[in-house]
């Protein structure tokens, strides 16, 4: 199983899909996935010539196989992911002469479509678009999910759900950012690594969009905050166009130079993406046959930073004090009482923005009233805030419902305020962390209630800190409220 080798040793991705297809005569506008139906030949053969260069993974033809762009296709989207897969597979049957494991990644991209509020999409229909996705993946025999280019957080974060929630298969996310670290929407390379770490990615990274050597100050930059594998997966240099055909300048032995020094710097799992040839794949395994085990990588030092983020923004904690605004929470505040009772979210927005333009880095939102349907207020101001202001949210609730209502919708890695030392509140609350990610707050008291003593609050502090570990969660992601009176 490929997570058994994961932090072990290097893995070897394939290279571009798209850019041999074109020149096996893809036509512009016409369907890349179909030929896994139609040119099925084509498709095992270029799969054959990836693991014959030495790829582990190859990636199934279905980067835009999803209900949204196949709705009205004379093809149907299950018989079109298992002939992907299968064609793969037969690939690597014909391509592994050394009786090496190989691997079969089914390959999702984005929809294409901005999620509301920036687009049109709704958060679950995407979801239902991806989940069906990968449950044929799943069906057909794909040994993970490869989820790349990305360049938004909310859709990134909706596709890793339905990838969990719908399979058992090892999920890696790839996101495409700009030269100055940005995302189309406007996320960092901080924020992104927090939330799909929240989201328990087993691998994550960048792909497409720059070269090699544009990409490494990008890397740089996630391997400081990345405590998981990293991926690298360029494009063969920057398209250039010559007598009106598009190319790319970074010839196989160059890309293999470059992939050597990237991997040097940390990542563990490389490839390529637009305008590498199996050719740029075999350079690349050559330049860094000797560096395979990785059991001792670069990074280390940056894997213990506790970060909340939002789609634009991320916040450490730790080193100087930050802000968290306290105006959106009804106790003691009758305005705000009567805006929760009167619907009016436009007072809780008014509220969120001049508590930004104060100087908040962290906005506390509780909306729990008596007589409030408070999963889905809680709901419907998160999803408003995040149109107003890009600072990250803390959920304060002691409704679960509302809880994962938030956390499941929220575009980011919010901090949950709180659980407690009582076995009942670790029970509800650690579950949605280690599900949908956050940095929870830990409150030192228990069934016993409040200790009186410094050494009490400690002990229940430890309680809280090794149930945690359970599931998985990090001392990272807690931050101990020792409840001064």
């Amino acid at each position: 199983m490929i997570l058994d080798r994961l932090g072990k040793e290097l893995i070897y991705f394939d290279g571009g899909t798209g850019t041999l297809l074109q020149e096996r005569g893809l036509k512009p506008g016409e369907l890349p996935e179909t030929w896994s139906l139609e040119r099925a030949d084509d498709m095992i053969d270029i799969a054959r010539q990836y693991y014959e260069a030495g790829s582990d993974i190859v990636l199934s033809n279905t980067f835009g196989a999803n209900a949204l762009k196949f709705h009205d296709s004379r093809h149907k989207l299950d018989e079109i992911v298992k002939a992907a897969i299968e064609n793969v597979r037969k690939g690597a049957k014909l391509g592994v002469k050394d009786g090496r494991e190989t691997y079969v990644g089914l390959d999702i991209g984005p929809t294409g479509k901005l999620l509301k509020p920036m687009g049109d999409l709704d958060f679950e229909d995407a979801y239902q678009a991806f989940a069906e996705v990968a449950r044929l993946g799943e069906e057909a025999g794909a040994d993970l999910i490869h989820i790349e280019t990305m360049s938004d957080t909310y859709e990134v974060k909706t596709a890793v759900l339905a990838a969990k929630e719908n399979t058992s298969l090892p999920v890696f996310a790839t996101m495409i950012f700009d030269d100055k670290g940005k995302l189309l929407t406007g996320g960092d390379v901080p924020s992104v690594v927090a939330m799909l770490e929240g989201l328990r990615v087993d691998a994550l990274g960048i792909n497409c969009g720059m070269g090699p050597e544009q990409m490494m100050p990008i890397l740089d930059e996630i391997l400081q905050y990345a405590s998981v594998p990293v991926i690298v997966k360029p494009n063969a240099g920057l398209p250039k166009q010559k007598d009106g055909e598009v190319y790319y300048d970074v010839e196989p032995e160059e890309f293999g130079r470059f992939m050597a020094e990237i991997l040097k710097r940390g990542a563990s799992r490389s490839g390529g993406c637009c305008g590498t040839t199996p050719a740029h794949i075999r350079a690349m395994v050559e330049a860094t046959k000797d560096q395979r085990d990785i059991t001792d990588r670069p990074g280390k030092e940056f894997m213990n930073r506790t970060i909340v983020s939002s789609y634009g923004r991320a916040v450490e904690l730790g080193g100087k004090p930050m802000i968290i605004g306290e105006r959106i929470n009804p106790t003691g505040k009758k305005k705000f009482k009567q805006a929760l009772k009167d619907h009016d979210i436009d007072y809780i927005l008014r509220e969120a923005i001049s508590q930004q333009d104060a100087g908040a880095h962290i906005l506390d939102v509780n909306v729990g009233l008596p007589d409030i349907d408070e999963p889905a207020l809680m709901r419907e101001v998160v999803q408003e805030l995040q149109s107003v202001t890009s600072l990250p949210l803390q959920i304060d609730t002691v409704d679960i419902s509302a809880l994962e209502a938030a956390m499941r919708i929220y575009n980011g890695k919010p901090m949950v305020n709180s659980v407690n030392g009582k076995q009942s509140s670790m029970d509800a609350v650690f579950p949605l962390i280690q599900k949908y990610g956050g940095v929870v707050v830990g409150l030192t008291l228990d069934e016993d209630g409040i200790p009186a003593t410094a050494e009490g609050r400690v002990k229940v502090a430890g309680k809280i800190i090794e149930e945690a570990k359970k599931y998985g969660i990090d001392k990272k992601d807690i931050v101990i409220d020792v409840l001064c009176m």
